[in-house]
């Protein structure tokens, strides 16, 4: 053997060698950007995702832990001192809660975090865009760049039409959540939002549920397709949207996706990501996007209550995403109540 072939020969193994020695995660990160989806700040420290996003489920969770007594405690006395009825300090303690969590997550990450507007608003477009407003405000008044907020809406036509007027007339960057549907993120694209959260994991679970397939492979995983189907898109027509994959079930629906945008995961299958060294390949890109031959839907609002409403899935997963989500800032509130009643005793 010559001798440049050898030198090229110990090349290629040291190049093999050194991409056996990343981990899955580490993998992942080189073609995708990793979002945590959790309200933990100690598994952020871990592993260091570049944004963070949470939701009422995942502040509820967080606030019952011990560790973060004080922001509670911090929100309730800022709502007392804002005045109003017992009703009005309970919302403005949890407005200030979930800030207050952005704000220690932002500490930690290095580009954005994702606060939820009030799920009980998902079918008031006003009431959405004010709250949003009142969520900007209260980063701003604790020195909070509206650039490193996302602000959360569900899908719903009034969501996406909030998402519109945010994005245009105020400045606001907004992440689209709940979606399960085309209809949906065509919608997103065309009201010009920053984001959109297709729920891959959620999809699946209605599958497993309502037919007799109880596993699927990772490419034939039904939430798997509809990303990749919204991310081809995308990419195809030139839109600003970018796609961020949630909820997932297990790292093979990840993997899949890899070369997603970003790709929003929980602690557990970070930490399971971490400690593989399974090759994770790229298998979306704007490059293969542009190579299919789509067509492009033309939306309207009757078109896309239609499409939704043909589709059985993200119908109910729409509504029972929306439920659960307004049932746990209930739950919250009476988490919060006792601190804002202890406030009030101690005027």
């Amino acid at each position: 053997m010559s001798e440049p072939q050898s030198k090229k020969s110990r090349i290629a193994s040291s190049d093999s060698t050194n991409t056996t020695k990343m981990s899955s995660l580490e993998q992942l990160k080189a073609v995708t950007t990793v979002v945590a989806d959790t309200g933990d700040f100690e598994a952020m420290k871990i592993f260091k995702p570049t944004d963070a996003t949470t939701n009422p489920s995942l502040i509820l969770a967080a606030a019952n832990l011990p560790q973060y007594k004080s922001l509670i405690e911090k929100a309730a006395h800022f709502a007392n001192k804002t005045g109003g009825t017992l009703d009005e300090k309970l919302e403005n303690t949890m407005d200030m809660l979930c800030v207050l969590f952005g704000i220690e997550i932002l500490k930690i990450v290095p580009g954005r975090v994702s606060t939820e507007v009030d799920a009980r608003l998902s079918f008031d477009t006003e009431a959405s865009i004010a709250k949003a407003l009142k969520i900007i405000e209260l980063y701003k008044s604790e020195g909070i760049s509206k650039e490193r907020v996302l602000i959360k809406l569900a899908s719903t036509w009034e969501g996406i039409q909030a998402a519109r007027v945010l994005e245009k007339d105020h400045g606001v960057h907004c992440n689209l959540t709940l979606l399960f549907n085309f209809a949906q993120a065509v919608a997103c694209a065309e009201a010009g939002v920053t984001l959109i959260s297709p729920f891959v994991g959620r999809i699946l679970d209605w599958y497993v549920a309502n037919t007799g397939t109880a596993s699927y492979e990772p490419e034939a995983d039904p939430g798997v397709i509809s990303v990749t189907k919204i991310y081809n898109y995308y990419k195809k027509f030139g839109y600003k949207t970018v796609v961020m994959g949630a909820s997932f079930r297990n790292i093979g629906e990840v993997k899949a996706l890899a070369g997603c945008d970003l790709l929003t995961i929980s602690p557990k299958l970070l930490g399971e990501l971490e400690s593989s060294n399974d090759p994770v390949p790229k298998k979306l890109s704007k490059e293969s996007a542009n190579k299919l031959n789509l067509e492009k839907v033309e939306l309207t609002e009757a078109t896309f209550r239609w499409m939704l409403n043909e589709d059985q899935m993200a119908t109910d997963k729409l509504s029972e995403g929306i439920r659960k989500f307004a049932a746990d800032c209930v739950k919250l509130e009476e988490t919060l109540k006792p601190a804002i009643l202890k406030c009030l005793s101690t005027r």
